[in-house]
């Protein structure tokens, strides 16, 4: 073997001890390899270089060193065996958070069993104390949230900031959503998923709610003071100069202007602050709950928003909390089993307040991206950070539970983008194009299992956004620790192209017309994806059009599956679809506010940024509510007719 191959070998070694995958398949179930090139950038980055064959030994000294180190958590599965030996037949306590304990015993090769309770647990025991976090077998399940062997729950899912309601400001808010959470609960929905209301960055241009300054805290923008202080906001509002002639500008736009929008709000929040008592008992019980965190987080904020004052971000952050318990009190009041579904972004602003919170963690001079495919034959760039899967391990995984918990916090379930993420991520080192970065493995059973914890300490359902190339075996997986994937209608097609029939969807994944980042299907079906990839010159003129042509014979395979289904609608093909996919055998099918309107352009189309308007679509006013009830009315009976008439074991 040559020095070169030798040397390649040992890059390899390195990289697979790193948890840096050499190898992958691409969307094409193509074989790849990472360039050695690129596997030294990313190595570099994660503080192992191998650019000589004494610092390759070094650093692969190092990562097994890390993989031997006691962990400060480990995390098992009820009635499970740890992973840890002492003497035979020793005994000792468990200690739960809460101060009560029970009896740990050692069998006769030293081996200990976790309790059958789940939960954070401390094990005392022949000389050892080790912190053991105790998942149950699965997540909180539609099942459980309904009382129900087999669930056929329905619900909506709503972009919040395209919410209209009165004194929002141009941006949809906690009281557009409890609007919404009154249409379908009207209609008998059990849940409305949301987009992420995550706390944000000063608005200077551009938005996105999947790119976050901290995924732990809210968006200020999204608060309702309304349903907070009453007549205080509405008065607030008067008071100040020019302030509610500039509300009802920015209310009426079609478009979302986020910068004069946000400067807007944020004057209506800092003229709040000075009304409200700082000594108001509420809002000192959240400090005070809030604890460090909390004072972190608002200290990096008043800086990040030149105001130099921490205690109006506590403030702001009291009154979106506020906001959105209240409107998950409402959900529930309204006979919602579930109620507000939370979704969790994949990162977060490597300058933001969750990277500086979380600095010893957070990895650095990497940023996340998605390989090459089909659709970007350069892979994507998403400018985002992401926790080192060394440093969470080293850490006991703090900063994901309390991610977990503060995101799950008066929910009744999450949505979590890109799944896959707690298995892998294409990592890209700053500065380098998204096809020169690498996956890089997280530890899938302790995330899955800690998920599993907080899922059911929170009783909220968990789905994972998985669509995309996933590798063998993972979707079985997450099936058996009850994360549901999403299961999308244009998507669901045989080998043949056909559409699948919806009794046949998964079981175990959530049923939707669509997502943020696909047509709607008006959208679809008049083609305004292909108009607009062709008008901004994502495709050259030939691909549009064997576009066109491909979709119209999707568009023919779509209403002969429908009517084959006994599903269609006389003269409108779009409830027809909408009828169709809630015949799903899914525990839960959720019906995009866009679909039931029947509106024709997506939130979102990936790729682009300023040449489309993402993330600033708002809803129609008035609202075309013919409509919607017939929408409505169309996909809960299809729901309830599919429950009655699926035969039961």
């Amino acid at each position: 073997m040559s020095t070169r191959d030798l040397s390649r070998a040992d890059l390899h070694t390195l990289a697979a001890a790193a948890g840096v995958m050499v190898d992958w398949v691409d969307a094409s179930d193509q074989p790849r390899q990472v360039s050695e090139q690129s596997l030294h950038a990313v190595l570099t980055a994660l503080e192992l270089p191998a650019a000589t064959a004494t610092q390759r030994e070094d650093s692969l000294r190092r990562c097994k060193a890390q993989a031997i180190e006691p962990a400060p958590l480990l995390t098992v599965q009820v009635a499970a065996l740890l992973p840890v030996s002492v003497a035979p037949d020793a005994s000792g306590r468990w200690v739960d958070d809460s101060g009560a304990s029970e009896q740990a015993r050692a069998d006769a090769q030293g081996q200990v069993r976790a309790p059958q309770r789940f939960g954070y647990w401390t094990l005392q025991i022949g000389g050892l104390t080790q912190q053991v976090a105790v998942a149950p077998q699965r997540c909180f399940s539609v099942a459980d949230a309904c009382g129900l062997p087999a669930p056929r729950a329905w619900g909506m899912a709503l972009q919040v900031y395209s919410a209209r309601s009165i004194d929002d400001g141009g941006i949809g808010d906690a009281s557009g959503t409890v609007e919404w959470v009154r249409h379908a609960a009207l209609a008998g929905a059990d849940a409305l998923a949301l987009s992420p209301v995550h706390a944000s960055r000063p608005v200077t241009s551009g938005y996105s709610p999947y790119s976050p300054s901290d995924r732990r805290f809210l968006d200020p923008l999204h608060a309702a003071p309304v349903r907070v202080l009453g007549e205080l906001a509405l008065d607030a509002i008067n008071e100040v100069p020019g302030l509610r002639e500039r509300f009802d500008t920015l209310h009426h736009s079609a478009l979302i202007d986020w910068p004069a929008s946000a400067q807007a709000k944020w004057q209506l929040l800092r003229h709040l602050y000075t009304r409200v008592a700082a000594d108001h008992a509420d809002l000192v019980a959240f400090r005070s709950e809030g604890g460090a965190a909390l004072e972190g987080f608002a200290r990096f904020a008043a800086q990040d928003f030149g105001d130099g004052d921490p205690q109006l971000h506590v403030f702001t952050q009291w009154l979106a909390a506020r906001s959105w318990s209240d409107a998950q009190r409402e959900a529930h009041e309204r006979g919602m089993k579930i109620g507000l579904i939370a979704d969790l972004a994949v990162g977060f602003d490597p300058n933001g307040a969750e990277a500086a919170a979380a600095a010893d963690t957070v990895l650095r001079g990497l940023v996340l991206g998605a390989p090459p495919d089909a659709f970007n034959a350069d892979g994507q760039h998403w400018g985002i950070g992401a926790y080192s899967p060394t440093a969470l391990r080293r850490s006991g995984y703090a900063p994901y539970i309390a991610l977990l918990r503060a995101v799950l916090r008066d929910r009744g379930g999450i949505r979590i983008d890109h799944i896959l993420g707690l298995l892998r991520l294409w990592v890209v080192p700053e500065g380098a194009s998204s096809n020169e970065g690498a996956y890089l493995a997280y530890p899938l059973h302790d995330l899955l299992n800690l998920l599993a914890l907080e899922s059911w300490r929170h009783r909220a359902i968990v789905i994972g956004e998985d669509l995309g190339v996933v590798p063998p075996g993972i979707r079985e997986e997450l099936s058996r620790r009850g994360v549901m994937g999403i299961d999308v209608l244009m998507f669901t097609r045989d080998d043949n192209g056909a559409f699948v029939s919806p009794t046949l969807w998964r079981p175990d994944a959530v049923a939707t017309t669509t997502t943020h980042d696909l047509p709607t299907l008006t959208g679809w079906r008049e083609g305004r994806d292909i108009d607009w990839r062709r008008k901004l010159e994502l495709i050259k003129p030939a691909q549009a059009s064997d576009d066109v042509t491909a979709r119209s014979k999707d568009l023919a395979r779509l209403d002969a599956a429908v009517e084959h289904a006994g599903l269609s609608a006389a003269n409108d093909p779009l409830l027809g679809a909408l009828r169709f996919t809630a015949t799903s055998v899914s525990p839960l099918a959720l019906l995009p506010v866009e679909d039931a309107l029947a509106l024709e352009e997506q939130p979102n189309l990936p790729g682009t940024v300023e040449v489309h308007p993402n993330w600033r679509r708002r809803l129609p006013d008035p609202l075309p509510h013919a409509r919607l009830s017939t929408a409505l009315q169309g996909f809960a009976e299809a729901r309830r007719v599919a429950a009655v008439s699926e035969p039961h074991p």
